[in-house]
């Protein structure tokens, strides 16, 4: 018989790496963390940690905590060079810069809301600070606070097998295959393959490689189109709900336009960034209780000297995408922006991008609550008016964006993910200090209360991702941060245990 692990980690993201940081806090060493990338490489692009996500890895490991914080420091102060330094005590030491913002203006320029994005910030106001980070860096980070061979690359799940015989869960996994592009979590260019690192003949066998592992408990952390939340709602009542489903929204980019004339940056300078070097634009009145959500968004973010980038949200139909890119995606993103009101500037800015910079992604959402029942019959009395897909079965539990991907409208993708990984966590030590390890009903148990905590906390977030009602008024603005980020996490602790 093969080694059974006491847990092992589907998807080595952020969340999955901080749970089973969680874990061997907890003391449960033999875990395993695996993912289908053939090697860990630079991918992805920024996110946000903000108050509850940081409480939460905090409560995890407070070692994970600080060194994530000095991650995002050193990223965005890198330290200066010996040279630098002795020029800088020659001169006069500056006043520190006040606190870099976010802005929200509206076409005119008129100020929305403005949001700061330092640390002490947010603090001040929930307790807990905000950190700016590269996904890869992160990543990076937690899994260097683990030991090397238990975070194992190149294994793509396939199938999940119970074994009751054996009192665990199987996991059948294929190396060195060729990887689908996954089409929920990615920016994609279509003229560009996305699979290219890994076509040299020298480095991709000709044959795969089957393998099998064994845990008594499996978390799946990954992904939106996690392969296991297939596996586990297939020839169930839940199949239709086994893959995402579009959210109606999709981003459109240009991560570095072409150095533009000096005649349009200085307008865009005036108008739009002034102090600021990240700024949305909607066509919003200052004071509106009108739909946010669905306007077209374009997010301007300051490069190097007379270069910008810029994300534009939209509500599309998913078929007007398919098969888009460099200028067929120009051509739809400015034609988007002419009906939505925005002025020359902005559309002659999206004018000037390269082709090849443009990239497009559709953002997909599983949902934590489904409460249309389009597919569901509704002449039967099978389903409740509000369906709720499991977060787990047997010796099975999803978490992160497996169990409740979304949009990152909120930035709370990954704040969530971690929340779920405090709470499993705490579940699965729970387990562990009980022996309960082969007691089916006490596992059943456990994941229903780490569901029954999650799910109406995440099903709110959802809401306000999908509808952006927070952005209405200052009001919601602030009672929702203060729901979202406020939370005593020695209570979210207590209610598990």
């Amino acid at each position: 018989m093969e080694k059974i692990y006491d847990v092992v980690i589907v998807g080595a993201g952020p969340v999955g790496l901080a749970t089973a940081i969680g874990l061997r806090k907890h003391g449960i060493e033999n875990v395993l963390v695996i993912d289908q990338t053939r090697t860990f490489r630079q991918v992805g692009h920024g996110l946000d940690l903000l108050p509850n996500g940081l409480k939460a890895l905090k409560r995890l490991d407070s070692n994970a905590y600080e060194e994530v914080r000095k991650t995002s420091v050193r990223l965005f102060n890198p330290q200066q060079s010996n040279n630098e330094k002795t020029v800088k005590t020659n001169q006069e030491q500056k006043p520190p810069k006040t606190s870099p913002k976010w802005v929200y203006k509206n076409l005119q320029g008129q100020l929305i809301r403005s949001i700061p994005l330092g640390f002490d910030d947010w603090f001040k106001d929930y307790g807990e600070g905000r950190v700016s980070v590269p996904w890869y860096d992160l990543q990076t980070t937690l899994r260097h606070l683990l030991p090397q061979e238990q975070v194992q690359a190149n294994h793509r799940c396939i199938d999940v097998v119970d074994e009751p015989e054996n009192g665990c869960v199987r996991i059948d996994c294929v190396s060195n295959t060729s990887i689908e592009t996954n089409p929920y979590a990615h920016w994609t260019n279509e003229d560009q393959h996305n699979d290219t690192q890994f076509e040299s003949s020298n480095t991709v066998p000709k044959q795969l490689e089957t393998k099998s592992l064994r845990a008594k408990l499996i978390i799946a952390a990954d992904g939106i189109n996690s392969t296991i939340r297939k596996v586990i709602y297939k020839d169930s009542p839940y199949c239709d709900f086994a893959q995402p489903k579009y959210s109606g929204f999709t981003a459109i980019s240009c991560m570095e336009t072409a150095e533009i004339p000096s005649e349009l940056w200085t307008e865009l300078q005036d108008k739009f960034f002034q102090d600021s070097s990240i700024v949305t634009l909607s066509n919003d009145q200052v004071f509106s209780d009108q739909p946010w959500i669905e306007k077209p968004r374009l997010m301007l973010f300051r490069k190097r000297s007379s270069q910008v980038g810029y994300i534009i949200t939209l509500a599309l139909p998913l078929d007007l995408l398919q098969g888009k890119s460099g200028s067929s995606l120009i051509n739809l993103a400015v034609q988007e922006l002419e009906k939505g009101g925005f002025p020359h500037i902005l559309k002659q800015l999206v004018r000037s991008s390269p082709p090849t910079n443009m990239q497009q992604r559709p953002y997909y959402i599983h949902r934590a609550t489904i409460s249309d029942p389009i597919q569901i019959d509704i002449n039967t009395e099978e389903y409740p008016v509000k369906f709720q897909p499991p977060w787990s079965s047997g010796r099975v539990v999803l978490v992160g964006d497996a169990a409740h991907g979304m949009p990152p409208f909120t930035a709370q993708g990954a704040n969530q993910g971690l929340e779920d990984a405090l709470a499993i966590a705490t579940i699965i030590a729970n387990i562990a200090l009980e022996n309960n390890w082969d007691d089916k009903q006490a596992i059943a148990t456990a994941f229903e209360k780490y569901e029954h905590l999650r799910r109406p906390f995440v099903t709110y977030v959802q809401k306000a991702t999908l509808t952006g009602f927070p952005h209405s008024s200052n009001e919601k603005w602030q009672e929702y941060h203060q729901q979202v980020c406020c939370r005593n996490f020695d209570q979210v602790v207590e209610a598990l245990l």
